[in-house]
């Protein structure tokens, strides 16, 4: 983003102290969301999973039904084979043929018990399945109303803090676009690798904000010179005196009051 005209370092430090307050507000908000936006994200990930295991357990048992029925359906062929061959045995010429046609009643026999073995052990597994559907059911529901009430949650909270949201982010990316792009990378930086999100802070009590590090007076005044950037060398932080910050803070929570 082009800049109209290079700022002096007070300006540098003005800006770059008004854009942390803006940030710190838009954190602030985003806050009281807190767990919320990944707690719906997760809930959502379970409601989709659950729904996927119903799915393959109706599939499932909807395959195990049809496969009975074809058991079931064989053991009728078989029967009426059995049917078959008991009447051939009545009209045998010999022995050898009667035998033959026995074997083939007992083979059909066999058939039906092996059928309806199996018949006995996918009604079983159907059941079993059944209950798991059950309990896959019951818990989907209490998922979904858990995300619904969830969501309402999260809803509300960005219903009210989305104008102030959207009216920070305005504010904050209006700041950056003063800020030249070298001092504008190394606060985002220092933003992101602090716990906070406070990448400059002011002197409070000889110390930078938040650190028990004293400053020495030297470096202390250097700051209030406001003639170069200077970073706290403990914890990497941009340093303005107290005096600018005072003055940054007041102008903020007038513009803060705005929204």
């Amino acid at each position: 983003m082009a800049k109209t005209k290079e700022l002096s370092v007070e300006d540098k430090l003005r800006t770059l102290y008004s854009l942390q307050l803006i940030d710190s507000k838009i954190d602030e908000i985003r806050n009281v969301r807190g767990e919320l936006p990944l707690e719906v994200d997760d809930l959502e990930d379970e409601v989709a999973g659950l729904t996927i295991r119903l799915d393959k357990l109706k599939g499932d048992s909807e395959l195990i039904d049809s496969q009975i029925k074809d058991k079931k359906n064989a053991i009728d062929e078989h029967k009426s084979a059995i049917k078959k061959y008991l009447e051939q045995q009545k009209n045998v010429r010999n022995n050898r043929e009667f035998n033959s046609l026995t074997k083939e009643v007992e083979f059909q026999e066999l058939e039906i018990q092996l059928a309806e073995k199996n018949i006995k052990e996918m009604k079983a597994s159907i059941e079993h399945k059944k209950e798991v559907l059950n309990q896959s059911k019951e818990r989907l529901e209490a998922k979904q109303l858990h995300l619904k009430h969830k969501k309402a949650e999260l809803s509300d909270i960005m219903a009210e803090t989305e104008k102030e949201e959207n009216f920070l982010n305005q504010k904050s990316e209006e700041y950056q676009g003063k800020i030249e792009e070298r001092l504008l990378s190394a606060y985002k930086r220092i933003r992101g690798s602090v716990r906070n999100g406070l990448a400059v802070v002011s002197i409070e009590r000889g110390a930078s904000a938040g650190s028990f590090f004293t400053i020495p007076p030297q470096t202390q005044m250097e700051i209030a010179g406001r003639k170069k950037v200077l970073t706290d060398e403990h914890s990497g932080r941009i340093l303005v005196d107290n005096v600018l910050a005072e003055e940054e803070k007041e102008k903020m929570d007038k513009l803060f009051a705005k929204m």
